[in-house]
């Protein structure tokens, strides 16, 4: 690549927090979560040193000098115990296949980063903006975050509520003609079992149990309550199918208004979830109730399933939850794990921990007559890659930018995820925490703005 390319490339890079390789057979992106969200913002801007925590040490010295320590393939490594070779069951060995067919995409993508020696180069310092200083302001609270799938189980979770406090410019100096920006026009709403909206085009502070969130421009949230104690004498499958059913609060009263977007990110049954209390899992046949069909605009919908590499899981869903859902697979996006130097975050074949996951891509057809018209747009459609460095735990990358391109119908798509974590402008965020990457805690104000967070 020229070097004029490549410059050109590292501006757009970081402006948008996305790099497209031009020298590989399959599209491969390298993204920055951390620029990609904070197109979402003006006011703050989500911190680095907390969305990539797992990944970076940072530090500051005296004189303002980051003196970081990364978590890299060349750290100490401990003795492993030499392990005899695994002996696959026949479930196991058709998902070292399915492995097997997308290894060399996988391979030639990281041969793509690491042979990007100027973005290797950023990628150290990710974890620490270089337009922020020592002296930053934080936009940061006292006290431990609270737990909403807790809060969600007690009697008083239907009144609990958020107070939205929305901002307004005015002049403080008539001569000098100087803005301040204050905040004002209180809205204080019920936060579970309700869609709380930010329909303005800035975002917007809220409140709730003495602590600040972020709530981006343009979106909602919709966080149901669990309520256990009203459904004790009742059976599990009932409990949580009644929890599901509230998102038939979200469908359209008119198709013409559904979604175009749908991206999902189940709580699927997961060993590794359940063993580190990270968050409730759920049975895989309990998501063949979402009515996803139902909430498809009537043009159509592209809709985004994150799986794991379990084979009884691809079997699951290419045989029972897509064709429930009406969905027709058209391509898959595989988003591989690297760590602050580049290397992978596990061995590439290190059966049960692979350093990659799979966003399953397919089209809904809704109630409309578009099923030719979906047909030719799965034909333009095709696997990508996206590397990038991971956030917390089952944090997953903001890449509903890159599929709005595919999206059928509207220019301005609609678009909500469905057990999303955090936000995003111009979303509808559905689950039992859609708030949890909004504390501000994760936040920290933009260098050039002189509002301060009361």
């Amino acid at each position: 690549m020229a070097e004029s390319e490549t410059r050109d490339q590292l501006t757009a890079f970081l402006q948008s927090g996305i790099y497209r390789f031009s020298n590989s057979a399959v599209p491969v992106i390298f993204m920055d979560p951390v620029r990609v969200l904070n197109r979402s913002y003006s006011r703050v801007r989500v911190s680095p040193s907390t969305y990539y925590s797992r990944f970076f040490s940072s530090n500051v010295a005296a004189d303002g000098v980051l003196r970081e320590t990364e978590l890299s393939s060349s750290s100490k490594k401990r003795k492993r115990k030499e392990k005899k070779p695994l002996t696959l069951n026949e479930r196991e060995q058709a998902a070292d296949q399915r492995h097997q067919q997308v290894r060399p995409m996988l391979l030639k993508a990281h041969e793509c980063l690491i042979g990007a020696a100027e973005l290797l180069g950023v990628l150290r310092s990710l974890s620490w903006d270089s337009s922020s200083t020592a002296e930053r302001r934080e936009v940061t609270v006292g006290g431990t975050e609270p737990s909403f799938l807790e809060l969600g189980k007690v009697w008083q979770a239907p009144l609990y509520e958020i107070t939205l406090k929305f901002p307004r410019t005015c002049a403080s100096n008539e001569n000098e003609g100087d803005i301040v920006d204050q905040w004002c026009d209180q809205r204080v709403v019920p936060v579970f079992d309700n869609l709380v909206v930010n329909e303005i085009g800035d975002e917007v502070e809220a409140e709730f149990l003495s602590r600040k969130y972020v709530i981006p421009r343009q979106s909602c949230f919709y966080m149901f309550c669990l309520l256990l104690h009203i459904f004790a004498c009742l059976s599990l499958y009932t409990h949580f199918k009644s929890d599901l059913g509230k998102i038939h609060n979200l469908i359209p009263a008119d198709p013409g208004s559904g979604f175009n977007l749908i991206l999902i990110d189940p709580p699927w049954e997961n060993a590794s979830a359940h063993q580190k209390l990270k968050y409730p899992t759920l049975p895989n046949r309990y998501f063949l109730s979402l009515p996803i069909k139902k909430l498809a605009h009537s043009d159509g919908a592209l809709v985004g399933l994150w799986v794991t590499n379990r084979e009884r899981l691809r079997n699951f869903v290419e045989e029972e939850l897509f064709p429930s859902w009406g969905v027709t697979y058209a391509a898959s996006l595989f988003w591989l794990k690297v760590k602050a130097d580049g290397s992978l975050t596990s061995y590439l074949d290190l059966f049960h921990h692979r350093p990659y996951e799979c966003l399953l891509w397919g089209y809904c057809n809704g109630k409309g007559e578009s099923c030719e018209l979906l047909s030719g747009m799965r034909g333009t459609m095709e696997d990508q890659i996206v590397i990038s460095i991971p956030g917390d735990y089952s944090r997953k990358p903001p890449v509903g930018e890159l599929l709005q391109k595919y999206v059928p119908g509207a220019h301005l798509p609609r678009c909500i995820e469905l057990f999303a974590r955090e936000m995003v402008a111009g979303w509808t965020s559905w689950g039992n925490e859609p708030l949890r990457f909004q504390d501000s805690h994760y936040f920290s104000l933009n260098q050039d703005d002189t509002v301060v967070l009361q």
